[in-house]
């Protein structure tokens, strides 16, 4: 967690601290995801994402023991916290392996139609009722994902699909978080998290096989793991001081920020097709947030008491 009073001083309090932690987050998950890619060039994605792992779980060890939550080590063998882990599994391979051949401002922009998914699936699995003007939302989200992905086009990347595969999996593992304990501390299931994804990692490294790393690669991993806990700890941080609300749509500042490092770093620039269907799923996406928003208002306002 940030340090409170410098960090308070600096970004203010309450929703406007929730927002700054919010786009300061997505800007360190895209540098993780930034890093990690630069260092796909030489090592094996196995391998790769097996050291991240070894550097992100002892520094999330070390997190847990320095804020006295030692107690808390027991709860990474819940059986929820494992199930999220087992699906994060799946999720972060499949989604490391598109980051690895795909720019990386087209799968992130296929990993923002999660909301549009997610709403897909409440109401046709959990039978949640969700109104036309969310469903039709999520029809134009995921015509926005076909044209990033582009199935029949000149330059269809496969590793597309990967990505999109990848969001299914995030999805779950978003409905499966539900069913954690809220005693289970954040840095715990993120700890188990991180010991499951080596393991995975691990197991897909012994058909890989590995390979000797310089200190080149062994920076860019040590950097992708502090970015990634920075990351983390900042979402958990906008959550905690904000109206969720009104933070959630600044996760799409994601985007922008792996737009602008694509460029930077790779040169990649979206061809006209593919921003379009980025600017459609950003839309269909705030859209169904800003729904979200009201139906949560409404429904207040019918449960407060009649005088």
């Amino acid at each position: 967690m940030p340090p409170t009073p410098f960090y308070s001083r600096l970004f203010g309090t309450g929703t406007r601290r929730g927002i700054t932690s919010m786009v300061l987050g997505m800007a360190a998950f895209v540098t993780n995801d930034s890093l990690i890619k630069l260092a796909s060039t030489t090592v094996p994605t196995g391998q790769l994402i097996s050291t991240r792992n070894v550097l992100t779980a002892a520094l999330l060890l070390l997190l847990l023991l320095a804020t006295g939550q030692a107690a808390q080590l027991r709860r990474c063998m819940d059986r929820a916290v494992i199930t999220r882990s087992a699906i994060d599994v799946v999720a972060t391979i499949l989604y490391l392996i598109a980051l690895f051949h795909m720019p990386i401002g087209n799968v992130t922009a296929i990993n923002m139609s999660t909301p549009l998914l997610l709403t897909a699936v409440v109401a046709i699995f959990l039978h949640i009722p969700v109104g036309w003007r969310r469903w039709t939302a999520v029809v134009f989200g995921f015509v926005g994902v076909t044209l990033i992905v582009q199935p029949r086009a000149e330059g269809f990347n496969a590793y597309a699909l990967v990505a999109l595969a990848s969001t299914i999996f995030i999805v779950a593992r978003d409905l499966s978080t539900r069913r954690i304990d809220k005693t289970v501390s954040s840095l715990a299931v993120a700890l188990a998290n991180a010991i499951f994804v080596l393991v995975g990692a691990l197991a897909l490294s012994a058909f890989e096989g590995w390979v000797a790393v310089g200190w080149r690669e062994m920076l860019l991993l040590g950097g992708a793991s502090l970015f990634l806990i920075v990351g983390y700890l900042l979402i958990v941080d906008a959550f905690r001081h904000g109206d969720i609300a009104t933070i959630s749509p600044f996760r799409y500042t994601g985007l922008i920020w792996a737009l602008g490092a694509g460029y930077l770093v790779w040169g990649d620039i979206p061809n006209t097709l593919a921003f379009a269907g980025i600017v459609i799923v950003v839309g269909s996406g705030l859209y169904v947030l800003h729904r979200e928003r009201i139906k949560a208002r409404d429904e207040a306002l019918r449960s407060e008491p009649v005088e």
